[in-house]
């Protein structure tokens, strides 16, 4: 068994587990693998010590939310980071049906998604950290709850890989690791210099690729789509984003076959100035982001990239309370659960 192999087993009960969410073995599985696990969770969930602990704070909200609670990974990769740590990356959708609300998001009553990136930090078999974005706006637009800007790219479930190939990652991914540090390194050499082409972008990126955003930014197509509903809105808004081990940014790197990840708790420092951004007015503040991603290459060049942004944090560093806007929107409707209906009265 390759040590990747033995990362990937070591949460293994876990995936399991919530593949056919149930409480009790979610519950002993944590109580297992991540008895002591630090956990840092996306706003507003925050930082949470203990399975146990994280289950009562994100995973039974959910769990109400959505009784039929299933786990759906598209991507699990694993290796160890150039600093020695040994991580785990997964991408997938947490899905069921929306019958009670979460976090103030009203139920729809139909099956919903929610994309996932979760990280898991391993150490002698067992969980000892975590760091995870959930999309929660990605189910406010599907409950017709989104109180902010309409987004600029499009939305979707978003797919697993093209390549069909996410749960069997194999391989050594120095090289595909190399080519996306390269492509970042690139990217942040502009507006120092201000062509844009410093970026080159068509070196890195293939000509049909797919930008899976996050919601309330979305999904783009191609590098013009890229640049057209995500770069260029997103450098006008902040061009001076400074990236990873700056200060107190730091990125955790893990290459495997074609697929990179990245980890970061923060990992990026900008001032919203220019134009702004989401619809949100400059107002010269700075903020962190915690940006959780995939990259799959296709012929040395990358085809897919699954990026979460921690965007309600994002929105709370800059004074707005998204959450409590939604509730602000959604007075008029009538809260509470929807229940089961009877499928001999249709």
């Amino acid at each position: 068994m390759t040590k990747q192999e033995e990362l990937k087993a070591a949460i293994a009960p876990l995936r399991a587990a919530m593949a056919d969410f149930a409480e009790g073995p979610v519950r002993r599985a944590l109580a297992d693998i991540a008895p002591t696990v630090a956990v840092n969770l996306c706003h507003p969930f925050g930082d949470v010590q203990g399975g146990a602990a994280l289950f009562d704070t994100a995973y039974a909200p959910l769990l109400a939310a959505m009784p039929d609670l299933e786990r759906r990974d598209m991507i699990v990769m694993a290796g160890t980071t150039p600093e020695g740590q040994d991580w785990v990356g997964c991408m997938g959708n947490y899905m069921g049906t929306f019958r009670a609300p979460f976090l103030g998001i009203p139920p729809t009553g139909h099956l919903a998604h929610m994309r996932y990136h979760e990280f898991f930090r391993i150490e002698d078999g067992k969980i000892t950290e975590m760091q995870a974005i959930w999309d929660i706006p990605e189910l406010m637009m599907q409950a017709g709850a989104w109180p902010m800007a309409p987004q600029l790219g499009a939305f979707l479930c978003t797919p697993a890989p093209m390549s069909g190939d996410g749960l069997t990652v194999a391989g050594d991914g120095r090289a595909a690791m190399d080519h996306v540090i390269a492509m970042l390194t690139d990217l942040c050499k502009f507006p120092g210099d201000p062509n844009p082409e410093i970026m080159q972008l068509d070196r890195y990126w293939h000509p049909k690729m797919n930008w899976y955003g996050p919601a309330g930014i979305g999904t783009a197509r191609g590098i013009s789509g890229f640049r057209t509903w995500h770069q260029g809105p997103f450098l006008r808004g902040m061009p001076d984003r400074k990236l990873d081990a700056m200060g107190d940014l730091m990125s955790h790197w893990v290459g495997e076959g074609d697929y990179v990840c990245e980890t970061g708790w923060p990992n990026m420092r900008l001032t919203l100035s220019g134009d702004g951004w989401m619809g949100i007015a400059p107002s010269d503040t700075e903020i962190l982001l915690r940006s959780l991603d995939f990259w799959r290459l296709e012929d040395g060049l990358i085809r897919e990239n699954w990026v979460l942004v921690d965007i309600l944090d994002a929105y709370r560093q800059l004074g707005v309370d998204v959450l409590g806007r939604m509730r602000e929107f959604n007075k008029a409707r009538v809260p509470g659960a929807i229940p089961e209906p009877d499928w001999r009265d249709a």
